[in-house]
């Protein structure tokens, strides 16, 4: 694998860059603080092709590749990781369309979304199917030329403020587990659908979370996303790379506060000298620059898995995420602890990143399914010489 990133990489990551600190950065701090969705902004985002990274250009996406999405997501992130992050998502519904729905649907929504006019939400969450997500009970029953759908989805990134619906559906028998679960894309706005409350997050300020509630929810039978019961793995293709989108976000976040630490151990001074000139604070910076670039390199060796094909993708996703996620909210972490009281005060960006990564150990899969997907995989016969 080559480490150097090309000129067309370098390329995106200054254009993404220049988008962040221009769009995104002045604003972020008023985002978290009003709770605001900045739709103008991400339909900004969609002019320069950051709202379909992976999706064809032939539906109006970029066409990059899963490397080099990880190269701009991690600029937008810089800026905002919440953001950052609700793009991530809608790039996943909108490549799971892409890739996987009829040619109609394709035509039908795909090139709205990647250029950033509609937005989407990926529904696959649950009040009792969390980490089992195998065990979803909304239902969708066929009907003719529709499907009838009934059922809820909870902790929907932006739920109530978007335009499509990329939800997962069971469709055979109760007890049919993943085998059971179809996939199907659905107006916003559809007749049948009601919104909950926006949660009271304790980060992700910038985008709603909401609760989706269906009754009897008809939706054309050609809005199914692939075939019946292709649903649980379309939904898991999806999470391969939404796992290094989300990783990406907290290296963003990560390399942001990174920044700001050694920049503030040159400013403050403590005892007549500057912070910068007390060893135990030189090695704390090393061990946060160390474990940042570590996380770089597990996310872009996992975006190249994925971009080869590989069939250890899956794998390596499942330990990029687990380990930067875990790796960059501790290198938050540390960078807050070393600006002490200000690290602390909503003037300094810091205690916003650390919210906003907080969660990632959390969605795409919580870092212990991380473990549990990588040690079942090492288990199998043959994957541990593989991965060498």
């Amino acid at each position: 694998m080559d480490f150097n990133l090309s000129d067309d990489q370098l390329a995106f990551r200054d254009a993404a860059r220049a988008f962040a600190d221009n769009e995104m950065a002045p604003h972020a701090a008023r985002w978290d603080a009003e709770h605001e969705f900045p739709v103008e902004v991400m339909r900004a985002a969609g002019a320069m092709g950051f709202m379909g990274l992976y999706t064809p250009e032939s539906l109006g996406g970029m066409g990059l590749s899963r490397l080099d999405t990880s190269v701009i997501v991690e600029e937008l992130a810089a800026a905002c990781p919440s953001t950052a992050a609700f793009i991530t998502i809608h790039n996943m519904a909108t490549w799971m369309i892409a890739s996987f729905g009829s040619e109609d649907l394709r035509a039908a929504f795909v090139p709205r979304l990647a250029s950033g006019e509609a937005l989407a939400s990926y529904c696959l969450t649950e009040p009792g199917a969390g980490s089992d997500a195998a065990s979803l009970r909304t239902r969708a029953v066929r009907d003719g030329d529709e499907y009838r759908i009934t059922g809820s989805k909870m902790f929907i990134s932006g739920a109530g403020a978007t335009d499509v619906l990329v939800l997962m559906a069971r469709t055979g028998a109760p007890d049919s587990g993943a085998k059971g679960i179809s996939t199907f894309v659905i107006p916003a706005d559809a007749e049948g659908i009601t919104y909950g409350k926006n949660e009271e997050k304790m980060g992700w300020h910038s985008q709603p979370t909401r609760m989706v509630s269906l009754e009897d929810v008809r939706v054309p039978a050609w809005h199914r996303v692939g075939e019946e019961g292709d649903g649980f793995a379309i939904a898991m293709k999806g999470l391969d790379g939404g796992r290094l989108n989300i990783a990406t976000c907290s290296l963003g976040g990560a390399q942001a506060a990174l920044v700001r630490a050694r920049n503030y151990l040159h400013e403050r001074e403590q005892f007549g000298k500057p912070l910068a000139a007390f060893q135990a604070l030189q090695f704390k910076l090393a061990d946060m620059a160390t474990n940042l670039v570590a996380a770089r390199q597990m996310v872009r060796l996992g975006a190249f898995k994925l971009d080869s094909g590989d069939p250890e993708a899956t794998l390596h996703c499942a330990m990029a995420k687990r380990f930067a996620t875990d790796a960059c909210f501790e290198v938050v972490n540390e960078a807050l602890q070393l600006h002490g009281g200000y690290g602390y005060i909503r003037e300094y960006p810091l205690e916003r990143y650390l919210r906003d990564l907080r969660v990632h150990q959390i969605l795409e899969g919580t870092n212990e399914i991380m473990r549990l997907i990588v040690a079942r995989r090492l288990l199998q016969d043959g994957v541990a010489e593989a991965i060498r």
